[in-house]
Parts: C-alpha cells; structure tokens; sequence
C-alpha cells in the first residue's frame, strides 16, 4: 500500500493541477456517475467532531472514504485542525492501495472547488477580494482564487485583530499583493466582488445589507446544520448553487436556517456547481445578481485528488 504524505500532496497537488481534477468531479458527480452517502459526523468532547465520507467514482471506478477529525483548538497550537486519512480502494481487486494525507488534501481541495464555482459564477472582472477569517482555508482560498480572477486588492477579518493582521502581513509578503486586515465585517465586505465565508462562526456574522449587487459568494465555513456564517437575507437574495443539492438540503446550515424561517424553499437551491459548468442550468443571470456557492465538500472532490496523486507522479 502507497502512503502519500503531507509533504508530497502538498508539492505535487498544486492549484494548477487540483482546479481541474475537481471541476471534472463535480460535472460527475451532477451527472450522477459517481457514487455517495451524505457524510456522518460523530459530535465529541469541547466542540471536536470525527467525520466519516464514503464514496466510490462511478461503478467500475475506484472507491474509499475519507476518516477525520476536527480539532478547532488546533490551529492557535499551529497545527493542522482537520486530520486524518483518505483511503482509495482498487476497484479491480478491492483491495486497499493508498493511503493519502487528508488534512492536506482537504485544504487544497476545498480552495480549488471554490475556484471551480468563482470561475463559473463570479463576474469575469471581479478583482477586490474579501476573506471573513484567518485560518487554513483562508490561505488556501486567497492562493486558489488568484487562478482564475485578477485579484488586486483583498480584505480580512476575523474575530481577533491581531491574527487578521498577521494573516494580512504573511499573505502580502507572499503574493505581493494589498492584503488589508479590517476590524468590521461590514467595512470588510463594502467594496468586494468576491466574498470567502472560511469562519468558525457559530451565528451570522455577514448580512445581506452589506453585500453589494452583482456580488459572488464562497460560504464555506460550515459543514453541518447548526453553525452557520450569513444571515437569512442575503441567503433569500442570491442565486443558491449547491456542490450536492442533497447535502445542501440535509445539511447546509445557512439554507436549512432560511428555510425554517419561511424565507426560502427547496427550490431555492437552484442546482449544483457541477450543472452550472456541464451548462444544465445557468450560473449568473445578469451583472447584478448575487451568487452564492454553499460548500460542503464531497468525498468525490477527495477521491478524485488522490486518485490522480496515486495514478501518476504528476
């Protein structure tokens, strides 16, 4: 059996590579070639969780699951929050065959779909970037959306200052770019094209009165019903795209929260990114329109990754 450590996904699946190994999976898995359960997530002591997601890519492709863990307390300690192993299953033997690091994975994976969907449905001269928190994904969105929009200005909040005011420091020695820590929300958001909602925010910390029209939203944060990071508002004002329509009606809690309220129905899930970029359904429908991506992130996107980890050297 292969391990493909930390290190190594980190080297060689580059954002270059992993936007469109994850675009390919989200057409698939809209196309219902790939196989999924919705994930089960087992709630443990001071707001720690063990996540289960198993999933097969298409009947005679490969198969696996991904174990985590998520330890939030992690990332002050300097240390990964998300752990564990995505294991890929030979879908000729049946016999395990890698074994791949799936906090890396996860993190790149993650940022590369919120490529795939910013690129589908952000304006094509979106530019001024907004980043609500300051942990890994946060990083790694900053790193992916450069891809694909001209980024040439990007805000930061998060709950303490000074972290979003490191984050700011690190990420402008790195890209070169303004990156510019701001003390509200609001004020972060005002100007912004692009909107990454990467927060551990248990109730809304973004409302729909700050986003301005013709705005793209990543929400991101919350991967479970409960925690959620905007308000009802700006969910009942956008064009909702789901990456899985099921699991954004089981467990996407900004969705789940607006519909209890009696904004919205199932129907405001419009679709799945993976319609979008196959041209089932439209993405954006005018330059005014607010979008919205609600990631949950799906097995399939973590398969696909390692997959093609372990079938080339890249």
């Amino acid at each position: 059996m292969r391990v493909i450590g930390e290190d190594e996904v980190r080297k060689r699946l580059t954002y270059e590579v992993a936007i469109p190994i994850v675009r390919a999976a989200m057409i698939a898995l809209s196309r219902g070639e790939t196989r999924q359960h919705l994930r089960s997530i087992i709630p443990l002591a001071e707001g720690r969780m063990f996540g289960i997601m198993p999933g097969a890519l298409g009947e005679q492709g490969a198969f696996g699951a991904k174990l985590i863990s998520i330890f939030p307390e992690n990332f002050a300690l300097g240390q990964p929050s998300h752990q564990g192993v995505v294991v890929l299953f030979d879908p000729d033997s049946g016999a395990p065959v890698c074994v791949a690091h799936a906090g890396e994975v996860t993190a790149i994976r993650t940022a590369a779909a919120s490529a795939v969907a910013t690129d589908a449905l952000a304006r094509p001269d979106a530019t001024r970037l907004a980043i609500l928190g300051y942990g890994e994904q946060a990083q790694t969105h900053l790193r992916a959306l450069r891809q694909v929009r001209p980024i040439d200005h990007v805000t930061v909040w998060g709950r303490s200052p000074e972290r979003a005011g490191a984050f700011a420091a690190q990420m402008a020695a790195e890209t070169g770019l303004p990156v510019v820590a701001v003390g509200d929300v609001e004020g972060a958001v005002g100007e912004a094209d692009i909107i990454c909602t990467v927060s551990g925010a248990e109730e809304p910390i973004l409302k729909g009165a700050w986003v301005r029209p013709g705005t793209h939203l990543n929400l991101v944060g919350s991967s479970r019903p409960g925690p959620v990071e905007v308000d009802d508002d700006l969910v009942a004002a956008s064009r909702f795209i789901a990456d899985s329509r099921e699991g954004v009606l089981a467990q996407g809690a900004e969705f789940l929260n607006a519909k209890a309220s009696g904004r919205v129905s199932d129907d405001h899930v419009v679709g799945e990114i993976g319609q979008v970029l196959s041209g089932a359904i439209p993405g954006r429908q005018s330059r005014d329109q607010i979008t919205a991506y609600k990631s949950l992130g799906h097995i399939v996107q973590d398969l696909a990754s390692v997959q093609a980890l372990f079938s080339s050297r890249m």
